[in-house]
């Protein structure tokens, strides 16, 4: 059947219909289609568009009517939201529809998820061979209805031609970590909203941790009465009010139905992860025996990796037969995760009783041990139906896990082996590497960069993220069946940030699952990306904009001038500048070649796509006399060349919340060929943070101390070299906050440029000290 015949019943409307609600036009030429994911395939017509306009109206037909009436009424609201546009659904004695959603099983369309879109004179058809695919082909038709450059309440014309579309693969899933921050119900189901606009079909709900078990257990009421509170301990005290206000969080039996039903209606899959044996910790401090020492722990105020893993004995596994029994009930999913990462087995070779239970067993370490309480608990799920989803870290470690279980395979390093050899053994995979889809990473080198670990996961290596490991067979690559973004929470307090963390690098993960591989074109993708920004900004989702903003690079030049340099990560847009302090705008002047600019100049940078659309806010330069005697600590070094964490610090009285770069464990920092020369006086801007940091404690390094408090050392060409200045911290040590320095400097600066070094004093563990600023003057 050719792409554009109708069927009868379509062909028979007529146009007169049309003309309130639709207008066929003819163009020269046809508008572009931007569209993310990119489909399978789009066939734009050479010239003709159909024209939507305020008042038009949509109908469906065919198969499970209600269901689909209901997909389209969300698509009508979407436009409402985004563009403006009233489209009305179709009653009795409406005008004839310029959109049909039209739902047949017998349809030429591959995959049940896929779906055909024709746009001609008559208007546009979205065919289907079931509501999920009609969903699908409605997210497509709502950004044909958001070109780039739309005007919002303006008429639309779309492009003349067929979309032919399907998924590449079956699994497209985000990671939402709630154990270590908790997120209300509706901002997650803002977030399954906006997921499905990204073509995504899963939400790996991570709901227990070492921090907090967040869903209740009916015959284990003690998990969430005692193990989803924890003490308020650093931040955490400000989404408290207190201190002395622990911090809590639970997701009823009922609100966990809610989420699922909510999210099957935008054919997303809720996936729970009930971690184990590790990540624990928090249902060891609810039922102590549960554990390997007897103890009761605290639930856990650090991050990182706890040592308090369950006991493997049969009592503990009937607790979790019994926790996955009602985990079932609540979510129908085919798949449910049982985690099996970093399982930190101190507890476990300390205890004879486990080891008398391994050599029992005939095992050889404990990561055999462990492999053998994930079959136990595998064996359960595959009783009931189900089929378990795990971490690949036991295959890390050379152990073997079930062969039934989906492997998400984290450890994207060397060359995706692990990975790999998940798949030669078996093993369905899903792809997520912390290198490129852990989208708690920082995703750039900015000041103004949010928190998060590092290294940094930018929009670009996400986009390029390997899912078929180097050297699988053709055989062996049907085995990966998608992919994943992890939101793992310890340093997104609020849900600002988890979309701050998602948005764009979603569009980059929504691409990898859904399009196909011959698609894969980062050039084309940045070119779609302006219209999916105004599409996020519509939607309201705070998105950040680091891969298209401006970063400054700023030497000395002749008479006192300065050479500005300016560029993006991104390498798209056009960077356009202004020296009066004003904001840019798109008739500023456009960046070409390094900038030679005097002092007292106020340079400010925004950068625009070729249809005008602000890619990102304006960044400000000031230049004078103390721009190259400044730095902030995002622009220093570390002293150990691990690249730096970026940690929130507290919230002052006005303005945003600091953001410091540090290596967790070691406040020092390099200033490599700082031309500091006649300065006489230094001025560091620091605040002490609370250690939070767990496993990393055993590495942080201790500085022996002049004084009680401590201090703050500068020296010159090396960390051991002559010291330049000393600032006590006897008046930093109790502050809350950002807190000033200041001292005169042993000796003036020589000619030239000199190395500098700076350090806090004293274990860290104590404090994890952070410099914010250093700036010298004369």
């Amino acid at each position: 059947m050719s792409h554009l015949v109708r069927p009868a019943w379509f062909r028979c409307l007529g146009i007169a219909g049309l003309l309130a609600t639709g207008v066929a036009v003819a163009a020269p030429a046809a508008p572009a289609w931007s569209l993310l994911p990119q489909p399978a395939k789009a066939t734009p017509a050479r010239t003709g568009a159909f024209r939507v306009a305020d008042g038009a109206v949509v109908a469906v037909h065919g198969a499970d009517g209600q269901t689909l009436q209901a997909i389209a009424e969300r698509f009508v609201q979407h436009v409402a939201d985004t563009n403006g546009l009233r489209l009305h659904l179709a009653t009795p004695g409406t005008a004839q529809p310029a959109i049909t959603f039209d739902v047949t099983p017998k349809a030429d369309v591959a995959d049940d998820a896929g779906y055909r879109i024709t746009v001609d004179d008559h208007g546009i058809l979205v065919t289907a061979r079931t509501p999920r695919g009609a969903f699908y082909g409605g997210v497509t038709l709502w950004q044909l209805l958001t070109p780039p450059g739309w005007t919002r309440g303006t008429p639309v014309e779309v492009a003349h031609g067929v979309i032919d579309d399907h998924p590449r693969f079956a699994w497209r899933a985000l990671l939402l970590d709630s154990g270590r921050h908790y997120q209300s119900v509706a901002d997650i189901k803002q977030l399954i909203d906006w997921m499905s606009l990204n073509k995504l079909n899963v939400l790996l709900w991570h709901v227990t941790e070492d921090q907090g078990w967040r869903l209740e257990i009916s015959k284990y009421p003690e998990l969430t009465r005692h193990g989803a509170c924890r003490q308020a301990v650093g931040l955490d005290s400000e989404l408290t009010g207190a201190a002395g206000q622990p911090y809590c969080g639970v997701y009823t039996q009922d609100e966990a139905r809610d989420i699922v039903r909510y999210a099957a209606q935008r054919y997303v899959d809720v996936v729970p992860e009930i971690d184990l044996p590790g990540h624990s910790q928090a249902a060891i401090a609810a039922y102590p025996w549960l554990g390997v020492t007897g103890k009761r722990p605290e639930v856990w105020t650090d991050w990182g990796v706890s040592p308090w893993l369950l006991k493997p004995d049969a009592k503990t596994l009937q607790f979790v037969d019994d926790v996955l029994d009602e985990v079932m009930q609540l979510f129908p999913s085919r798949y449910i995760s049982i985690g099996g990462d970093e399982a930190d087995k101190q507890q476990w070779n300390a205890s004879p009783e486990v080891q008398a239970q391994r050599h029992a067993l005939g095992l050889a370490n404990m990561d055999q041990l462990q492999g053998w309480f994930t079959q136990q608990v595998a064996a359960h799920l595959i009783q009931h139906g189900r089929t378990p989803v795990g971490w690949d870290d036991e295959l890390v470690a050379g152990a073997t896990l079930p062969a039934s279980e989906v492997v998400m395979s984290w450890h994207g390093n060397d060359n995706e082996r692990v990975a790999l050899a998940a798949i030669q053994q078996g093993h369905d995979v899903v792809m997520t590497p912390q290198e490129s889809l852990y989208f708690d990473h920082v995703q750039s080198g900015l000041p103004d960069e949010w928190a998060g670990p590092p290294p940094a996961a930018t929009l670009r290596q996400a986009y390029d993220t390997v899912v078929i490991p180097n050297g699988a067979s053709p055989a062996e690559a049907k085995r990966i069946i998608g992919v994943q973004g992890g939101l793992w929470t310890e340093q997104m307090l609020t849900f600002a940030h988890d979309q701050h963390a998602v948005f764009p690098r979603i569009a980059a993960l929504s691409e990898l699952g859904w399009s196909p591989a011959g698609a894969h074109d980062w050039n084309t993708f940045v070119q779609r990306m302006p219209a999916e920004l105004a599409r996020y900004r519509a939607l309201g989702i705070d998105y950040t904009d680091s891969a298209f903003a401006p970063r400054f690079q700023v030497t000395a030049a002749a008479n006192g001038t300065f050479r500005v340099e300016l560029s993006n990560q991104a390498g798209f847009g056009t960077i356009r500048y202004t020296t009066d302090g004003t904001k840019p705008t798109v008739h500023s002047t456009p960046y070409a070649l390094p900038l030679t600019l005097p002092g007292n100049t106020s340079l400010r940078a925004a950068t625009f796509a070729p249809d005008g659309f602000e890619l990102a806010a304006p960044r400000t330069q000031r230049l004078d006399a103390s721009t190259l005697l400044s730095r902030d600590g995002s622009a220093l070094a570390t002293c150990s060349s691990q690249p730096a964490s970026r940690l929130d610090g507290r919230r002052p009285a006005q303005g945003p919340r600091p953001v410091y770069a540090v290596d967790i464990g070691n406040a020092c920092w390099l200033w490599p060929q700082a031309s500091l020369e006649g300065s006489r006086h230094v001025e560091l801007t620091i605040e002490q943070l609370t250690w939070r940091f767990g496993d990393e404690a055993k590495d942080a390094v201790v500085r022996p101390k002049a004084s009680t408090a401590g201090e703050f050392e500068i020296h010159v060409d090396t960390c051991s070299g002559p010291l330049l200045a000393r600032l006590p911290l006897v008046s930093a040590a109790p502050a809350k906050g950002l807190t000033r320095l200041d001292a005169t400097l042993a000796a003036p600066v020589g000619t030239g440029v000199r190395n500098l070094c700076v350090f806090a004093t004293g274990d860290p563990r104590d404090g994890q000290w952070a410099l914010a600023r250093m700036t010298f003057s004369k």
